[in-house]
């Protein structure tokens, strides 16, 4: 039977109340006391849209690791941007972080969680990089925990099944646009079913464990701790959340069964890190918390096709003080690249020099092919497109906004030649701002990390107004 649509206000509010206990700080002191840093994977930048303070580095190896686990860090970032990669290349590259990782752990000393972060609408190389990510450790886990809840984009696991806010109404995640992705499709709102799915059958819907509501909200983090004690011999569990009271409820739980010598692989959304790492909450930037330039022209970089996306472009280019450069997609596929790219460069380049707001993006027809790694290709191709311009302009932006995952982390590595960024903390909920390194193209810059599939249809627009000169 096919799950239906249903009221967002109605559903949370017959929910049983929340925890009433402020467990934050308690889970802070114990993962100062744990000695443990938290390693996230993260498959395209966006997964820092709830933290803060936080490192994060474009590279892996063993003695980059090293160096960052000397420091005794609390959390740090690994961006992999595994999601632009087909499968196979995906697992290869898990599997050697994962050994990079463990050299590292063992150079220093220091013990490692590690958390493989994608996207909280399903979409991404699950299970290939956690299994590849799990040999590479050369580690045995009692359980992988599956836990997309996302507060900030709406997105909530009640009952096994994973919602998709849109405004007021809740929409199974498998009738959401993101879940007819070319590349990673699914046909599932119900985890447990999407796990036997995604697997191939290899993990059976019945075999798969679950942290429910009522665990959370009635029993605690007691009742929590005991349910993951339960698990053994990589067993798959669904963690239902609804609030960040219920992550706080969850991650103390689970940090007593971690305690007790459980080990867990973790594959989730971003609001799972920020409370794992017993981050307290913390307001959203200004413009003069980032210490911009009094002058000089904005630049965004918008790739992210998704309909979302294209609102919010949409709204950004209303705006008179905005300066439109678009790339036409088709045109970076064939003999008319290098002079479209030329073209945008001299555009970007004189709107920056006369102080403008400059909105360069890709052209909204979205050009497709049926299979897999033909769809990778073309968003390669048109991502390099993106960052060549960014490599060739010649003036400094004001800041830099990415829209979406592949242009973001594109942008970061390539166009901007970031090796290690930190994470200043959120511009609007759930889209993250880094400071770039001293290494990198622009030193100090603002780079605002824009998911694609994240805020409403005026965020483009509030971001500018943020970032504007007063």
């Amino acid at each position: 039977m096919q799950i239906q649509p249903t009221s967002k206000s109605t559903t949370l509010s017959s929910l049983p109340p929340e925890w009433p206990d402020d467990l934050r700080a308690t889970i802070r002191k114990w993962v100062e006391a744990s000695g443990r840093t938290i390693v996230v994977l993260d498959d395209d930048p966006t997964g820092t849209q709830t933290v803060y303070d936080v490192p994060v580095l474009t590279g892996w190896d063993v003695d980059v690791l090293a160096a960052e686990l000397a420091r005794e860090p609390a959390c740090f970032y690994i961006l992999t941007n595994s999601r632009a990669l087909p499968a196979p290349e995906a697992a290869t590259l898990g599997r050697t972080i994962g050994q990079h990782l463990a050299a590292a752990s063992a150079q220093t000393g220091r013990d490692v969680v590690v958390v493989s972060r994608s996207d909280s609408t399903l979409r991404g190389h699950y299970p290939a990089e956690t299994d590849a990510l799990a040999e590479g450790l050369g580690q045995s886990f009692d359980g992988e925990l599956i836990v997309p809840f996302f507060l900030e984009g709406g997105r909530y696991t009640m009952d096994n099944i994973h919602w998709v806010a849109e405004g007021d109404t809740l929409v199974p995640a498998a009738q959401t646009p993101y879940a007819a992705d070319k590349a990673f499709g699914y046909a599932n709102s119900e985890l447990r079913a999407w796990v036997a799915e995604k697997t191939g059958g290899r993990v059976a819907a019945s075999d798969v464990a679950a942290v429910t509501l009522d665990d959370l909200r009635t029993g605690g983090p007691d009742a929590v701790r005991d349910r993951l004690l339960g698990l053994a011999n990589g067993q798959t569990c669904i963690v239902n959340c609804a609030s960040y009271r219920d992550m706080d409820v969850f991650v103390l739980g689970l940090l007593a069964a971690e305690d007790a010598g459980k080990r867990f692989l973790y594959r989730t959304a971003a609001s799972f890190v920020q409370v794992r790492a017993g981050l307290p909450a913390r307001p959203l930037l200004t413009a003069g918390d980032l210490d911009l330039p009094s002058k000089g022209g904005g630049l965004f970089v918008v790739g992210s096709y998704v309909p979302k996306t294209t609102a919010q472009l949409s709204a950004l280019l209303a705006q008179p003080d905005v300066v439109p450069v678009e790339i036409d997609v088709a045109a970076l596929l064939d003999d008319r690249r290098a002079e479209t790219l030329a073209s945008a460069i001299r555009a970007v380049d004189s709107a920056l020099g006369a102080q403008r707001t400059v909105a360069l993006f890709t052209s909204r027809k979205l050009v497709t092919v049926d299979d897999h790694t033909g769809s990778l290709s073309i968003g390669r191709q048109v991502s390099d497109g993106l960052i060549e311009i960014v490599q060739s302009i010649s003036k400094r932006p004001r800041y830099l906004v990415a829209k979406g995952g592949i242009t973001s982390s594109d942008t970061a590595t390539a166009g901007l030649g970031v090796v290690r960024a930190t994470v200043a903390g959120q511009i609007l909920p759930g889209i993250p701002v880094w400071r770039t390194g001293d290494e990198s193209r622009y030193p100090g810059l603002a780079y605002v990390v824009f998911p694609g599939n994240v805020g409403g249809d005026d965020a483009l627009v509030e971001v500018e107004r943020r970032l504007g000169i007063a």
